[in-house]
C-alpha cells in the first residue's frame, strides 16, 4: 500500500465508522419518514435543506482551518456532531425536530469536510492524489456496505422497528470520534495569517480563486444541480415492486461496487488524467438515469445500480483530487469547502426539484430530465473545459 500513510489509514477508518452509522439509516430513512407522515415532496425538501445548511458552513470552516493552520480539531468536532445527531432522530417525530436533527448531522459534515480533505491532499503528491482520495473513498464506502448490512440483519429479526436503529447507529459514530483522537496536526501546520472568516467566505473565495478552478467548478456545480439525493433511486426501486429488504440489499450492492472500485479507479485516474476519469463517470451516470427512467425490470435495476457504483467511484474522490491539484496548497480546505458548500446548495435545489417533478409527472420523467441534462454537462467538460494539465 505504497503512498498510503498512517494518517490516511486513520482518517479512512474514522470515515468508515461514521459512514457505517449514517448508511445504517440512509436506506431506511425514506421508508421511516413516510411511516411518520412525510410526503415525497417533504422528503425531497428535508434532504435538500439539510444539505444546503451544511453547505454554507463548508467554505467557512475550511477557511477557518486554513487561517489557523489546524486541521484535526475541525475533523474531531465534525464527526462528533454527526454521531450525536443519530439518536436525536428517534427522540421525537415532529417535522421541525427531524429537520433540526438532520441538519446537525450535515453541519458536522460541513465542519470536517475541508479540513479532512486538506489532510488527505497534504499526504499525497500531485501524481498520487487520485490514489489517496480513492483509497479514502473505498474505506468510507465500505462503511456504507457494513451499515446497511447491520440494518438488514436487525430488521430481519425486528421488522419495521426503525427507531431502535437510530440508537444503535450512535455506537459506530462513537468509535469514529475515539479514532479521530489518534490524528495529529503536522508540526509545520502554522497559521498563514491571523484574520477572521466571514460565514459567506465561499463567495469571497470564488472571486479570488484561479480561473481554472472556477471553470472546473462551474461544470461540477451544473451537474450537482441535477444530481438529486440517492433517496429517489431507492424510492424508484421500491416503486418497481421490490421489498424493503431487497431495496436495502440493492443499496448494499451499489456501495460494495463503489468501495471495490474507488481505489483502483483513483490509481487509474492518476495515470490517464483526472478530467478523463471524471467524464467517464458522468457518462455512466447518464446511462443509469436514462435506464431508470425507461425500465422497471428488477434485473435491469440491479445492472443499473452496479453501473451507479462505478460512476460514484469515478467522480466523488476524483473531483476533490482534481480541485486540490488546481488550487494553491495554502487554500486547499477553503477551495474544497467552497466547492462542497455550493454543491450542497445545488443538491438542495436538485432534490427539491426532483421531488416536485416526481409528484407532478412521475418517476420516469424525473430520471429522464436528469439524464438529458447530464449529457449537456458532459459536452461542457469535453469541449469547453480545456486544461493545460489534464489532472
Amino acid at each position: 500500500m505504497k503512498n498510503i500513510t498512517r494518517t490516511v489509514w486513520i482518517l479512512s477508518f474514522v470515515s468508515l465508522f461514521t459512514d457505517m452509522a449514517s448508511e445504517m439509516l440512509y436506506p431506511i430513512m425514506p421508508i421511516y419518514l413516510k411511516t411518520i407522515g412525510f410526503s415525497i415532496v417533504l422528503i425531497g425538501i428535508l434532504e435538500g435543506v439539510a444539505e444546503a445548511v451544511a453547505g454554507l458552513s463548508k467554505g467557512y470552516f475550511g477557511k477557518l482551518s486554513d487561517n489557523s493552520g489546524k486541521r484535526v480539531p475541525y475533523v474531531q468536532m465534525g464527526y462528533a456532531f454527526s454521531a450525536i445527531s443519530k439518536p436525536m432522530m428517534a427522540l421525537f417525530i415532529y417535522p421541525l425536530w427531524i429537520f433540526f436533527a438532520r441538519t446537525i448531522d450535515r453541519i458536522g459534515k460541513g465542519i470536517r469536510t475541508g479540513a479532512r480533505d486538506a489532510i488527505l491532499s497534504d499526504e499525497a503528491t500531485p501524481e498520487t492524489k487520485g490514489k489517496v482520495f480513492g483509497f479514502h473513498r473505498s474505506m468510507d464506502t465500505l462503511g456504507a456496505v457494513l451499515g446497511p448490512l447491520l440494518a438488514l440483519l436487525y430488521l430481519y429479526f425486528y421488522p419495521e422497528d426503525y427507531i431502535t436503529l437510530f440508537y444503535i447507529a450512535f455506537f459506530p459514530g462513537l468509535f469514529a470520534i475515539l479514532a479521530s483522537f489518534l490524528l495529529k496536526d503536522k508540526n509545520n501546520a502554522q497559521p498563514k495569517e491571523k484574520k477572521s472568516a466571514s460565514f459567506l467566505v465561499s463567495f469571497h473565495y470564488w472571486k479570488e480563486s484561479p480561473a481554472l478552478y472556477r471553470k472546473v467548478v462551474i461544470g461540477l456545480l451544473a451537474f450537482a444541480l441535477f444530481n438529486s439525493s440517492d433517496v429517489f433511486l431507492l424510492l424508484k426501486a421500491k416503486q418497481s415492486g421490490l421489498s424493503d429488504t431487497l431495496v436495502i440489499g440493492l443499496y448494499i450492492f451499489y456501495n460494495l461496487i463503489y468501495a471495490l472500485c474507488a481505489f483502483p479507479i483513483g490509481i487509474l485516474g492518476d495515470k490517464i488524467g483526472l478530467k478523463k476519469m471524471f467524464i467517464s463517470g458522468l457518462s455512466l451516470f447518464v446511462i443509469v438515469y436514462l435506464g431508470m427512467g425507461l425500465s422497471t425490470n428488477s434485473y435491469v435495476l440491479i445492472g443499473l445500480f452496479l453501473l451507479y457504483g462505478i460512476y460514484a467511484a469515478a467522480t466523488e474522490g476524483i473531483a476533490k483530487a482534481w480541485i486540490s491539484n488546481i488550487t494553491d496548497k495554502k487554500d486547499t480546505a477553503t477551495a474544497i469547502g467552497t466547492y462542497a458548500g455550493f454543491q450542497s446548495i445545488c443538491t438542495m435545489l436538485a432534490s427539491s426539484l426532483a421531488g416536485l417533478i416526481w409528484y407532478q409527472f412521475g418517476a420516469s420523467e424525473t430520471f429522464m430530465v436528469t439524464g438529458i441534462a447530464t449529457i449537456l454537462i458532459v459536452f461542457y467538460f469535453v469541449f469547453w473545459v480545456r486544461l493545460q494539465v489534464e489532472n
